[in-house]
């Protein structure tokens, strides 16, 4: 995201693991075409895009306009609301609330704790050789790559379906834990990508069949899922 933005602003600190809702700081405000704008916040509950899980919406509030953001992107960890004025206007400097889609987010979470019981139903049921590859997690829908030499069988997938709704029923709680990374690798947390992971990683962990690496907003219960249906699957 080219968007002139200095590379020495404060990095954006992120408050939307624990709570939807919070007063916050204009530092920057970057005006587009019509009504378009992007706002740089100097804290924000706001997720961004990233890790397969797509960015927050919701909306920005000051005592002077309002915005209705549609997206959230981040670079350098400095996180870029990007929305519509729909009231008055807005200014750099000004105090703000901003409010995220509360059911959009949960429905998102839902979806991104289940690739996690996803993939430990498939490695449990196919074997250890899988391994993800990829996903996309939105409010809709989630899917999720990973490596296997064949097509899935009908009775593999309907015992992976399965294996999946039995640990949402059990609504087990799912832990995070920000841990040092050597302390999380020795734990067993899976991490299959070549990201450049810092000295300090998160864990989000479910029950005992499910650890790993993750940055993303996840349920506290498996049960607040409710079903997961597979519905395709294909290479």
């Amino acid at each position: 995201l080219n968007l002139g933005i200095d590379a020495n602003m404060p990095k954006t600190k992120f408050l939307g693991y624990d709570q939807l809702e919070a007063k916050a700081k204009i530092l920057k405000v970057i005006a587009g075409d019509g009504k378009s704008i992007k706002i740089i916040l100097d804290q924000t509950p706001f997720y961004a895009e990233s890790g397969g899980q797509v960015g927050d919406t919701g909306e920005l509030k000051t005592s002077t306009g309002r915005v209705k953001v549609s997206d959230t992107q981040k670079t350098a960890d400095i996180y870029i609301h990007s929305g519509e004025v729909v009231e008055g206007k807005i200014s750099e400097g000004q105090d703000v609330q901003a409010n995220v889609d509360h059911v959009r987010r949960q429905a998102i979470m839902n979806n991104h704790t289940a690739t996690h019981l996803l993939q430990a139903a498939l490695r449990e049921i196919l074997g250890k050789h899988v391994q993800q590859q990829g996903s996309l997690v939105d409010d809709e829908r989630l899917r999720f790559d990973f490596t296997h030499p064949k097509a899935i069988s009908d009775d593999d997938l309907s015992k992976v379906e399965h294996r999946i709704n039995q640990w949402v029923r059990e609504s087990s709680p799912v832990s995070k834990k920000v841990l040092a990374i050597e302390e999380a690798k020795k734990l067993g947390a899976l991490s299959f990508f070549a990201e450049k992971y810092g000295d300090v990683v998160r864990v989000v962990s479910i029950g005992d069949y499910s650890k790993e690496f993750c940055g993303g907003p996840h349920v506290n219960s498996t049960g607040e899922i409710g079903l997961l249906k597979i519905v395709s699957e294909g290479s």
